[in-house]
């Protein structure tokens, strides 16, 4: 009974998600062009609130958990498992005081996907080129350079891929690395992220509905003299903890 649900109602998530880029598309050129970084990312916030709520359409549930007392203005690397394309805009709407911005595929930068190729190459993304190293840790330098001069943070997926199943996989330190090497004193927080993976247990079409998803924010991991090998396990492990699958 859920499938055929899910069947009536993807069109309807899908409509609306559509809309939604295409509307914002043109707002955020406008926005970079006449009011740069501030008003652009401002369009990029009210985007991803838009995207958040699309899941209504489905009845699939939005818990973002935030009891974590973060300072603002100051560097902070985002840990988080990966389910789904669906964790992306929960992390930009809800964390948008943050300013962070993400290590993504060249790929979708190119792809010409109506507001999110845009954003992720005017709004302050890594682009990487997983094939060419070189330019890999050339576009991580550029990020971890801006979040140590304005203050921005990151969102990384050390898991490198999206899990199908929820089980996550180890956790890679290539990224988080390059960041801390450039921001030492930047904050390590961890993002447990739980459900997302359902929402598309049956593929793409149809999406799963009355899918209870949660993002938590965890406590920041006490660095004190631990090597960056030793951070990244501490917050896999603080993630592991929290995940349900």
């Amino acid at each position: 009974m859920r499938k055929i649900i899910g069947y009536l109602l993807s069109p309807l998530f899908y409509a609306a998600f559509f809309v939604v880029l295409m509307v914002f598309h043109p707002i955020q050129w406008l926005c970079l062009k006449f009011g740069g970084y501030t008003a652009h990312k401002w369009s990029v916030d009210i985007l991803n609130g838009g995207l958040v709520a699309c899941n209504y359409l489905l009845f699939n549930s939005v818990r973002f958990i935030d009891n974590v007392d973060l300072p603002t203005g100051t560097p902070i690397v985002f840990v988080a498992n990966h389910q789904s394309m669906y964790d992306i805009p929960p992390l930009i709407f809800f964390l948008r005081r943050f300013h962070g911005k993400f290590i993504s595929k060249m790929e979708l930068a190119n792809a010409g996907i109506p507001s999110i190729s845009f954003n992720l190459k005017h709004g302050g993304a890594a682009n990487i080129d997983r094939k060419d190293p070189k330019q890999s840790i050339a576009e991580i330098l550029k990020l971890a350079e801006n979040m140590d001069s304005q203050k921005w943070s990151a969102f990384i997926f050390p898991e490198g891929t999206r899990t199908k199943t929820g089980q996550m996989k180890a956790f890679s330190i290539g990224g988080i690395a390059t960041l801390l090497k450039k921001n030492p004193d930047a904050l390590v927080v961890p993002i447990a992220i739980n459900g997302s993976y359902k929402m598309v247990q049956w593929g793409m079409f149809p999406l799963r509905p009355f899918t209870a998803m949660s993002w938590e924010v965890l406590p920041p991991i006490e660095k004190g003299d631990l090597l960056v090998d030793e951070i990244v396990l501490a917050a896999e492990k603080a993630i592991r903890k929290k995940v349900n699958a």
